[in-house]
This record gives C-alpha cells, structure tokens and sequence, in this order.
C-alpha cells in the first residue's frame, strides 16, 4: 500500500501541534499508519514547531500567537523542501479483522462486529460523535455505486480503508486520504471490485444540491 494523496500541511502541522480536533486527529494518525511520506513530513513538522516554541514564545500563548507559529511553521516547512528520503518504519499492520487502531475507540475492535446501517442500494453508514462533538463517519459502498452530488459547509478528512473510489479530484484506493475544504463539491463513485469502505471526520453537515438528498439528510445525520 503506498498511498498516492497525502494529508495536507496545515492538517500535519495541526497534528504535530496537538490542535486538531480528537476526531480529525484520529483520522489522521490512520493515515499515518500507512503512509511513510507523511510521518517523514510529520517527523519535520514536529523538529520545525520544538524550535519555533523552544526559542520564541512563553508557557502561556495566546491564540492569535499559536496562529502566527502555526503559519511561519509552514513557511519553515516550504523552505525545508521535500522531507528526507529516510525510512520510518510504520506500525505493526492490524489483523485482517480489525479496524485500524485510532478509529476503535469510535467504532470497535473488528469489522465484523459493525453493526452497519442501511442508508440505500449497497450503502451503510455508522455514525457517532466524538469528544469535541464532530461526527466519525465510516461508510461501506458497493462497487460500481453513485453518491450524490455533495460538498462541506466545512472540513472533511476521510480516510480510504478497503477498495477504493473515483471522483474530479482523482482515483482513491486504500491509504489515500482526502483532505478536503469547504471549496471542494465532488461525487464519489465506487471502483468496480470490492466495497470501499471509507471513513470521515466531519466538523459541520455536508451540504447537498440535489433536493431527495436534502430531504434524506435529516436521517442519516449527516
């Protein structure tokens, strides 16, 4: 599994800097698991910060300070350039069955043990809150599958487990991560092949231009 797209750089220097939320967070720390290009630009990410702090900014920093180091982090990160070509090795890979390690404290140890609900033709959905009251989301949508037209009144962060899906920003396959604003309106479709199960952080409700989806928003909860 090597993955083809990447957390962006605010979301790892969020990481680094311990200001996501826990739900984005967790989301995150799987893509990590799978992604050694990422936990190099983590590694840097995180030397870059424990300069900036160690030398500039008191015990207590006010907000508008933490935004300051959060941008000249990445300008110190853009004039790093490309992180080194040294290897870090990733964690233990899970067990067939088990749902990668961050996303257990939302949804269990297995996937067999999902207790899936049924939101159309060949779609599931598990939802639940996190501890900052953002919404995990993990999906199962069977191949060759159409979701709607849909885009985010804010930030979403969903992370591709198994199989894999197409949309205008690209082909998605299992460890790829979409990192996506609320600029981004796009309509996944599933590949041909397995199920592609997928699952999502969200910080505000997804925002649908077809009125039926609007109509079955409510429901789901999304």
């Amino acid at each position: 599994m090597t993955p083809r797209h990447h957390l962006d750089p605010s979301t790892l220097v969020g990481h680094a800097a311990g200001s996501l939320s826990p739900e984005v967070s967790s989301i995150a720390a799987t893509h990590l698991l799978a992604c050694a290009e990422c936990r190099r630009a983590l590694a840097l990410a995180e030397d870059v910060g424990g300069v900036l702090i160690g030398q500039q900014l008191p015990p207590q920093v006010p907000a508008a300070d933490r935004d300051e180091l959060r941008m000249r982090m990445l300008e110190r990160l853009d004039q790093a350039g490309p992180p080194a070509t040294t290897t870090i090795p990733p964690s233990q890979p899970d067990a067939p069955d088990r749902l990668p390690q961050p996303l257990q404290p939302y949804f269990g140890p297995s996937y067999s043990a999902l207790k899936w609900r049924w939101m159309g033709p060949g779609m599931h959905y598990i939802r639940t809150l996190g501890p900052s009251g953002g919404t995990m989301l993990l999906l199962r949508i069977g191949p060759g599958r159409r979701m709607p037209v849909h885009g985010h009144q804010g930030s979403e962060l969903t992370q591709i487990v198994r199989g894999a899906y197409d949309d205008a920003l690209g082909h998605f396959a299992a460890g790829d991560v979409a990192d996506l604003d609320a600029d981004t309106e796009h309509q996944p479709v599933t590949a041909p092949g397995e199920a592609c199960i997928c699952v999502s952080a969200l910080d505000a409700p997804l925002r649908f231009p077809g009125w039926f989806a609007r109509r079955l928003q409510p429901l789901f909860g999304i």
